[in-house]
C-alpha cells in the first residue's frame, strides 16, 4: 500500500475522531447549562401551617371487639293477630272466654288402641282430646304405671264442646240451688273446651284425690308439660275451687318454673308480661338443665297481622295468651324444628273433628 494512500485514512479517522469529540462536548455542556439552571431556580419548599410538626407514632388498635358467638340474633315474623286466642298457654277462666271450633281432636280409647297401651283408659271412644296432649299424657300414665303397677286411672272429663258445657253448668245451678258456680265454669270459659285439659279418676272408689299411688302424678306431671290447673292455695286468684283431679297442658318449659315458683297459670302470665321483647327476658333452666328463654309479644289488635320477633337458628314456639298478646318459648341451643308451635292444633280445617260426637262426658267440674 503506498504512503500516499495510508495519509489518506488516517486523516479521514482523524476527522471522524474529532468530530465525534466535538459532539460530544456539545452535549455535555448542553446538560451542564439545564442542570445549572434548575439549580439556580430551586425554592426552598417550608412546612404548611396546618401541619403539627411532631413526631407521630402510628398505633394498632388493642381494644378488639368482643362479639359473643353465642349472641340471639332476631328476625321479624309475622302472624295472625286472632291466633293469640290460640295455643298451649292460652289463659281460659271466668274473664277470659275461649274462642275455638276448629281443635284437632284425638278419641283417647282409639290411640290406646293403636299404640297398644293398655294401663289406662277413657270412658268411651267419644272423650278426646287435642293430638299434641295426648302422648306426653299416655307417657306420664305409662311411667306412673311402671312404677306402681297401677292401672285403675281412667279419663273422666276431657274435651267438651260449648253447647255440653252449658248443660253441665246449668245442672249443677239447679242441683245447687245458685246462681253461680265454683265447681263448673260458665260455657265458653271452660278449660275443657280447649281439648288442652282432662281429669283424672280410678275405677276402684272413681273419687280421685292425688293421694297414696296417685300422689306422684300430681308431683311430677310438670315433667311431662302438665300442671295441676286448680289448687286450694291458689283459689282467690283462680276462683275454682280444690281440684286435684284436673290437669292442664301449658308444655314442659313452663309447667317446670310454674312448680318450681308455686305459681298458677294466671300469675305465670303476669310474670311473662313482665318481660317484653324490648326488655329483660325470662331466662331459665329445668331440672334436666335444659336452657329457655321466655318473652311476650303485644298483639297488634289494629291489623290483621302482628310482627313477632323470633330467633334464627335456633327451636322456638309462638303462643298465645288469650289476653292480649304472644308468648315466645325459646329452646336455647336446640336446631329450629320444621313446625312451630303457634297454633299446630288449629291449622285451618284439614284435620277438622266433629264436635257434636265428642261432647257425651258426664264430669261435672270445670
Amino acid at each position: 500500500m503506498s504512503k500516499q494512500k495510508i495519509s489518506k485514512e488516517m486523516s479521514i479517522r482523524r476527522a471522524k475522531t474529532m468530530t465525534e469529540v466535538v459532539i460530544s462536548l456539545v452535549i455535555v455542556g448542553t446538560c451542564g447549562f439545564f442542570v445549572k439552571n434548575t439549580f439556580s431556580n430551586m425554592k426552598e419548599v417550608t412546612s404548611s401551617s396546618y401541619f403539627d410538626q411532631t413526631d407521630i407514632e402510628v398505633t394498632t388498635p388493642t381494644d378488639n371487639v368482643n362479639i359473643d358467638p353465642n349472641q340471639t340474633i332476631y328476625e321479624s315474623h309475622q302472624v295472625d293477630t286472632k291466633d293469640k286466642f290460640r295455643g298451649d298457654l292460652i289463659l281460659v277462666n271466668e274473664e277470659h272466654q275461649y274462642f275455638g271450633g276448629d281443635e284437632d281432636l284425638v278419641s283417647i280409647t282409639d290411640m290406646n288402641y293403636e299404640n297398644e297401651r293398655t294401663c289406662f283408659t277413657a270412658v268411651d271412644s267419644t272423650y278426646t282430646i287435642l293430638r299434641q296432649v295426648y302422648e306426653p299424657m299416655a307417657q306420664m300414665i305409662q311411667d306412673f304405671y311402671d312404677k306402681y303397677n297401677n292401672d285403675t286411672l281412667i279419663i273422666y272429663g276431657s274435651y267438651r264442646d260449648t253447647e255440653f258445657q252449658q248443660q253441665l253448668y246449668e245442672n249443677d245451678l239447679a242441683q245447687n240451688g245458685s246462681d253461680d258456680s265454683t265447681k263448673v265454669a260458665k260455657p265458653g270459659f271452660s278449660e275443657h273446651e280447649t281439648g288442652l285439659a282432662f281429669d283424672f279418676s280410678e275405677t276402684e272408689n272413681y273419687d280421685y284425690t292425688g293421694k297414696g299411688d296417685f300422689e306422684w302424678l300430681n308431683a311430677n306431671c310438670f315433667k311431662y308439660g302438665f300442671i295441676v290447673r286448680y289448687t286450694a292455695a291458689k283459689e282467690k286468684i283462680t276462683k275454682i275451687q280444690d281440684e286435684p283431679w284436673h290437669f292442664r297442658y301449658v308444655g314442659i318449659p313452663h309447667a317446670y318454673y310454674m312448680d318450681s315458683k308455686d305459681l298458677c297459670l294466671e300469675e305465670y302470665i303476669d310474670i311473662i308480661r313482665e318481660h317484653p321483647y324490648d326488655g329483660q327476658h325470662l331466662d331459665f333452666s329445668d331440672n334436666n338443665g335444659n336452657d329457655y328463654e321466655v318473652y311476650f309479644v303485644a298483639s297488634d289488635d289494629g291489623a290483621e297481622k302482628t310482627n313477632v320477633p323470633v330467633p334464627t337458628g335456633t327451636r322456638y314456639e309462638i303462643s298465645g295468651n288469650n289476653v292480649d298478646g304472644f308468648i315466645v318459648t325459646v329452646y336455647k341451643g336446640q336446631k329450629p324444628v320444621v313446625e312451630e308451635a303457634p297454633t299446630k292444633a288449629f291449622e285451618d280445617a284439614e284435620n277438622d273433628t266433629d264436635s257434636e260426637d265428642d261432647s257425651s262426658e258426664d264430669s261435672d267440674d270445670q
